[in-house]
């Protein structure tokens, strides 16, 4: 890319393993453009990540988190589209796969760990291959399958579990918009002639571990959805090396993760209204408790996020400010929770 220096530094790589340049004082050691400080990656230029990420006849990058480094660190300085295309043009190059006869023997040792690769880069980012993508994939498969027929079964296998997987998030995608316009029009109503009678949580489900676990399905329906490269365009919208400029010129959507994000809003809201809405100090105070019990229970079951909302529902002002109520409420077990 343009603008692009020679080297790029690891400090603004993303660190999975907890990872830090500073805190190394070894001397540093070059390998094909990777620069390493005790036997950690601290800078490279992009040419020799990506040769890193290529697999060979006798090589094949390791299977762990700094290989979804890598793929989450491409995201920062080029375009999926383009990284598969490179890719897929160095893979050609380097094993003669244009050659008017190819030498199957070779082939058969590097078929199974590009098809490895492809099938990680499906499986963790499906979004890439809507559009462009699909294309180089099919292509390197159908250089490599005439040299082994179980390379086409793998080919259809690989093909077949991208297309659901792009199915299901699709399906998501219409979800959101289902519940999205629901939401609209109830509120729309509501703002329009209100209920007379409002039914409160109490009487829809009084057990808090029956409420978590409800939540808990909710949490998870929503959360399958959200793909990890949502998170990197969520949080990483400039060009580090430019804050002028995005990093890409075709932004993804993170409707997913907006969609979680609206969810958490709607569950705090709901909170406090539930609390607020009782006339009596008493029955606001059991409303709380109750609260704080399904707060507690998520807490058991891994349910994080729901728990902070629940917490940031009571911390909103209107409940808080209720002194009096507060004053019935036995707030020892709230003080655990926060």
């Amino acid at each position: 890319q343009e603008g692009m220096p020679q080297t790029l530094s690891s400090t603004s790589m993303f660190t999975p393993c907890g990872f830090s340049p500073h805190l190394h004082t070894s001397k540093e050691d070059e390998q094909g453009g990777l620069i390493f400080q005790d036997g950690n990656l601290t800078s490279a230029s992009l040419d020799a990540l990506i040769q890193h990420l290529i697999p060979t006849t006798d090589y094949y990058p390791e299977v762990s988190n700094s290989h979804l480094y890598l793929y989450f660190f491409f995201r920062l300085f080029i375009e999926p589209h383009e990284l598969l295309s490179r890719v897929c043009h160095k893979c050609i190059e380097q094993q003669r796969l244009d050659d008017p006869v190819l030498d199957k023997a070779r082939i058969r040792k590097f078929g199974p760990k590009i098809l490895q690769l492809l099938t990680e880069w499906t499986e963790t980012f499906p979004y890439d291959f809507l559009e462009r993508m699909i294309g180089h994939l099919k292509d390197m498969i159908h250089r490599i399958a005439p040299c082994d027929e179980a390379y086409w079964k793998k080919m259809n296998q690989l093909l077949q579990t991208l297309n659901q997987k792009l199915a299901t998030l699709s399906h998501g995608q219409e979800g959101i918009v289902k519940i999205s316009a629901a939401v609209s029009d109830k509120l729309v109503a509501f703002k329009s002639k209100p209920p007379s009678i409002q039914r409160e949580i109490l009487s829809v489900c009084s057990d808090p571990y029956t409420l978590a676990q409800q939540l808990t399905h909710v949490e998870l329906e929503r959360l399958s959805h959200i793909g990890p490269e949502e998170f990197v365009q969520a949080f990483v919208h400039k060009d580090p090396l430019d804050g002028t400029k995005t990093c890409f010129s075709e932004q993804k959507k993170t409707s997913n993760l907006e969609a979680y994000v609206k969810w958490f809003n709607r569950l705090c809201y709901l909170v406090a209204t539930e609390i607020c809405m009782p006339a009596k100090k008493k029955q606001r105070a059991q409303v709380i408790e109750f609260f704080i019990d399904v707060a507690r229970e998520c807490f058991n079951i891994g349910n994080f996020n729901s728990l902070m909302a629940i917490i940031s529902g009571m911390n909103m002002s209107p409940v808080s400010r209720l002194k009096k109520t507060w004053s019935k409420v036995k707030t020892a077990k709230f003080f655990i929770l926060e």
